[in-house]
């Protein structure tokens, strides 16, 4: 199997009032289908960046954002395998008590996705459906057909529940929704996001953007699905993953400064 060069990365930047505290979850993490060939962080002014993983093993980094003007740039040159995601039409639901005690926690509501609010919804409509990786597909299928895309139309208080009544979101909010409906029947799935190339797709004219996925337990590992997208893909690049967006924000700050830009990019290196 093949594989394909990406430059991936973003920039953000910030005005503060106050010396702030802020974390940033913009690196791919650990994939056997990624390898970093090489990376780069650089900010203005110069800061001092620590870096950690946090609970989910995800990499993250944390800096000072000093009083004032400030940037902060990363960039990472990638390989991907030349291929899309698997899919198993065949693989089965994993009954709660067979289920891998690490997978548990992505069954149970979260800030933002709510199976105890959608069960009766997601048993009406997916209930006579035939367990396995068919009735998630449809579970996609549904929510990629019942949302409009819309930039602007959420905010970050908007949970499943509500998107699933307005019918409008962004990719979070189509992820959000859809683990919402699994998680309605003990299907463990995780919120997933990281860079998205337009890879063998049509040129998405829109300003690039992080993009949103999950990934969901089925047999005996993870899948990978998107309700926003909902075809196959190549090119994924996880940054990090949790239970909702509230794990794994790409910038969280401990106080009030005032993001001015943010550009992201993920595109192919070609020879």
């Amino acid at each position: 199997m093949g594989s394909r060069r990406l430059a991936v990365g973003c920039e953000f930047t910030y005005e503060s009032a106050v010396a702030t505290l802020a974390v940033f979850q913009v690196q791919p993490g650990v994939s056997p289908l990624v390898f970093r060939r090489s990376e780069s962080w650089v900010s203005t002014p110069e800061l001092t960046l620590r870096a950690y993983s946090d609970l989910y093993g995800n990499p993250c980094v944390r800096v000072v954002l000093p009083v004032g003007w400030s940037t902060l740039r990363y960039a990472a040159e990638v390989e991907v395998v030349d291929a899309v995601e698997d899919a198993d039409e065949s693989a089965e639901e994993v009954a709660a008590d067979m289920l891998p005690d690490d997978t548990l926690i992505y069954t149970l509501p979260s800030r933002y996705c709510l199976p105890d609010v959608l069960a009766d919804e997601a048993w009406k409509l997916f209930g006579s459906h035939a367990p396995g990786y068919q009735r998630v597909q449809a579970i996609c299928d549904h929510v990629h057909s019942h949302l409009t895309f819309r930039y602007g139309s959420s905010t970050s208080m908007s949970t499943a529940a509500d998107v699933n009544t307005t019918r409008l979101g962004v990719c979070r909010d189509f992820t959000h929704l859809a683990i919402s409906l699994c998680r309605s029947f003990n299907i463990p799935a995780r919120y997933v996001f990281g860079y998205l190339p337009d890879m063998d797709v049509s040129i998405d004219p829109a300003p690039m953007d992080f993009a949103a996925w999950m990934e969901v337990w089925l047999a005996d590992r993870w899948w990978t699905f998107d309700p926003r997208n909902n075809i196959a893909r190549k090119g994924r690049v996880v940054i990090g993953r949790g239970r909702d967006a509230s794990d794994v924000a790409m910038a969280t700050t401990f106080g009030g400064p005032r993001l001015h830009q943010m550009t992201v990019h993920a595109q192919e290196v070609l020879s």
